[in-house]
């Protein structure tokens, strides 16, 4: 009779990551194909207004596009901030657990996120103002979202050192949202002089207080 050994199968650390970028990249061809003429004015964000102009309606942040590339987003920004965290020695960037504790939490952070800011826009009656806000951000960091995508996928695979690569893409997102806030001020001028103090409430409330409660927490502990 003839013995079978099986020898058990051995997979990379890394297989996790490629299988995630693998789907990010057909997400990005299923779109390109799909939504071709849309595609391509969303990739030109980054010079030209027209796609905000052309999708301005609010109905835009439930379509499959948008919630496809806010899906890409996800993925891009928890393997950035994954990576940056690994540097610093909270994190294990070959773990799958710290990569999935990262995307959970940054999930429930932009949901939580966006529900309280309908209820303060609800309070204060500025739905209109909130929703064509949300759209453009969601349109921005999901762009900026796409930028960070190769860079984090070199940095995971060839296990750099370089933390000033890190610093470039910090310097890249701060630049994406200060264009994003220049083109919301631009764009809404009037409503926003007219709720001056609600949108500053807003902004401190929303937009700052939360990310120095982040950078408090892990300034204190470790992941």
């Amino acid at each position: 009779m003839m013995n079978i050994d099986f020898i058990p199968r051995l997979t990379s650390s890394g297989d996790w990551a490629t299988l995630l970028f693998i789907l990010t990249f057909v997400l990005l061809t299923v779109n390109r194909n799909v939504f071709a003429m849309r595609f391509n004015d969303y990739i030109r964000l980054i010079y030209s207004d027209k796609y905000l102009k052309i999708y301005k309606d609010s109905s835009n942040l439930k379509s499959w596009f948008t919630i496809s590339l806010f899906f890409i987003q996800l993925i891009s920004f928890s393997f950035f901030i994954h990576i940056t965290l690994s540097y610093l020695d909270y994190s294990n960037i070959n773990s799958f657990i710290d990569f999935l504790k990262i995307f959970n939490f940054l999930t429930f952070f932009i949901v939580g996120k966006y529900l309280i800011e309908k209820i303060i826009a609800n309070f204060f009656n500025i739905n209109e103002f909130t929703d064509q806000y949300n759209l453009i951000k969601v349109n921005y960091r999901t762009y900026l979202g796409l930028l960070i995508l190769p860079v984090s996928m070199f940095l995971f695979y060839t296990k750099t050192q370089e933390i000033y690569i890190i610093y470039v893409v910090l310097s890249i997102i701060l630049l994406t949202n200060l264009i994003m806030y220049s083109v919301i001020l631009k764009n809404h001028q009037k409503l926003i002089l007219k709720h001056i103090l609600y949108f500053i409430l807003y902004l401190c409330t929303l937009e700052i207080a939360p990310y120095l409660l982040i950078y408090k927490l892990l300034a204190t502990s470790k992941f």
